[in-house]
């Protein structure tokens, strides 16, 4: 009986592991991949519901409100004292928990997950990651200026990477379940099913390979009736007035503000990274505990908000004024100029939270700004201040993202309307034209760029950074290994690269040089040890193997 049972546990594992090779190896082509991404969709967007009423409930008690969409106009109210004591306090708990749990002190977001997609097999950091979910919740909460976006995208990497662990999904699969638990996450957070399968698509896959689509709408849906099942059908912002295009004619003026919204857009990304690189060169310079530079931003942004409540928070409040025109010029100007420094200072002092919302508002309030301008220039041909909003917000933040396609859904599935699609497509491409040109595509691109990693230039620059050298060259002993006496004669004019390195590194001292192969070598105490040697040719075909996987991964 023993004998059987052990045949039939063998019989049955031997069937668990072809089902699992199945539902892998062609994971998208496969129904019950889709069954998966539909649980992997459902947790990141229960998860996404989760933080947004997370934020409302600790948000409510910290400022004392229960109407949290419009807790400027509450602030107004309180104690300056509390005003600025909140964001200070945040801040500093913020500081502490990423000085113990992160090892740089900084929040992981979008930028993490698509270099996770692109470098490390779709794996994000699980103890950063939570660290950094909880410190954005804390932020976002006590009234920092940033978005929900940046935390929600992670903590569903955060999910994918959990679940791919679990059952070992690598390749293809895992990256496809990172992009459904994003888009579901999206989705959720923002009803807005359309957007969010394209977001998983356009931003973090990186492509929109028609087996994906598949899995990642059917999480994007799951996301979605989650979302609607808590606050119903809604959308985020109401217009609350008719905006129709009445004038072909006026659609230069549409071209004209796509130009100053990637402007602004750039100016904001700047900020965002000056204030980053300002705070990093003082802090070394003062000495200071790294844990303290959230706690002084905070301490700054409470400071801001006595005049300028607005800026506390997510900030639907203000932007919803944009978009239905209850703001004068002179306060659209003035508040986007704040925004940008309160974005700025939150961001690039590293409390946490996302850049899409931030640049919602920002984009809404230059867009009623150049419409209150050109409707007062040319009444004649001109339709409402509130559709120039519209494509404003579209704009600057199509063009932060560096994603205009899923930006412009997302502006249509928050507002509802789509009878101005022209306005915004037209406003959209401009706007991401420009500020492509600018910084490294996107906001998150740039940020990656500025670590040293090249995603922006595509798979045809960072794959190279996936091989190291130890795993592509010829040991001593191995056939066809180079000659040894030559090795160590090319080690002596220090020409040689290191067990450590990368094709990205070796690859152009193959074309300075023009040698056959390249020494490769391990350093004791300073001193190369020669391990064998790194083939030019082996190189070139493994590089040429990772292209092609990449290729059938976004045409097949």
């Amino acid at each position: 009986m023993s004998e059987a049972r052990q045949y039939l546990s063998e019989k049955q594992l031997a069937a668990l592991g072809r089902l699992r090779h199945r539902l892998l190896d062609r994971a998208p082509a496969q129904i019950g991949f889709w069954f998966l991404a539909l649980l992997v969709g459902t947790g990141a967007g229960f998860a996404a519901l989760g933080f947004r009423k997370a934020i409302d409930w600790l948000q409510s008690l910290l400022y004392g409100t229960e109407d949290v969409a419009r807790l400027h106009s509450h602030a107004g109210t309180l104690p300056w004292y509390w005003i600025v004591l909140v964001p200070a306090a945040g801040g500093l708990i913020v500081g502490l928990i990423l000085h113990r749990f992160t090892k740089e002190g900084r929040v992981r977001s979008v930028a993490d997950v698509i270099e996770s997609a692109a470098l490390h097999d779709a794996r994000v950091e699980g103890r950063a990651g939570i660290a950094s979910f909880i410190a954005s919740w804390i932020t976002l909460s006590s009234g920092g200026s940033s978005g929900r976006e940046g935390p929600v995208v992670h903590m569903a990497a955060l999910i994918s990477s959990w679940v791919s662990n679990r059952i070992g999904a690598t390749g293809i699969s895992a990256r496809e379940l990172m992009g459904c638990a994003v888009a579901a996450a999206v989705s959720a957070s923002f009803n807005a099913p359309i957007a969010g399968a394209i977001f998983a698509l356009e931003l973090v896959l990186r492509h929109f390979a028609i087996h994906a689509l598949a899995p990642i709408t059917i999480a994007a849906v799951a996301g979605t009736v989650i979302n609607r099942l808590e606050f119903g059908g809604l959308t985020e912002f109401s217009l609350g007035t008719d905006s129709a295009l009445e004038f072909y004619i006026e659609l230069p003026a549409f071209l004209i503000l796509g130009l100053v919204g990637g402007i602004v857009a750039v100016v904001l990304m700047r900020s965002i990274f000056l204030v980053e690189d300002t705070g990093r060169s003082l802090w070394a310079w003062m000495k200071l505990p790294r844990w303290s530079q959230p706690a002084v931003a905070g301490l700054v942004l409470g400071v801001i908000a006595l005049q300028f409540p607005h800026v506390i928070g997510v900030g639907y409040e203000t932007t919803t004024a944009a978009l239905t025109g209850q703001l004068v010029l002179s306060q659209a100007i003035i508040f986007a100029v704040v925004k940008t420094g309160a974005t700025a200072i939150t961001v690039g002092g590293r409390m946490g939270g996302g850049v899409f919302s931030p640049s919602l508002m920002l984009g809404a309030l230059t867009g009623l700004a150049f419409g209150e301008i050109a409707t007062s220039v040319f009444p004649e041909v001109s339709g409402s201040q509130t559709l120039y909003a519209l494509a404003g917000m579209g704009a600057v933040a199509a063009a932060v993202l560096g994603a205009p396609i899923s930006t412009t859904l997302i502006v249509f599935e928050l507002t509802g309307d789509w009878q101005t699609g022209l306005a915004v497509m037209v406003s959209v491409s401009m706007s991401t034209a420009l500020a492509s040109r600018l910084v490294d595509r996107s906001f998150f691109l740039t940020q990656l760029e500025r670590r040293g990693v090249h995603i922006a230039a595509g798979p045809q620059a960072y794959l190279l950074s996936l091989f190291q050298v130890k795993g592509v060259m010829r040991g001593m002993n191995d056939p066809g290994a180079a000659d040894e006496e030559a090795c160590l004669r090319m080690i002596e004019q220090e020409l040689y690269v290191t067990t450590q390195a990368t094709l990205e590194t070796a690859l152009p001292r193959f074309d300075r040089s023009g040698v056959a192969f390249l020494p490769v070598v391990r350093m004791e105490r300073g001193a190369p040890v020669l391990q064998g040697a790194l083939f030019h040719v082996d190189a070139l075909k493994a590089y040429n193997r990772a292209l092609a996987a990449a290729a059938e991964e976004e045409h097949g």
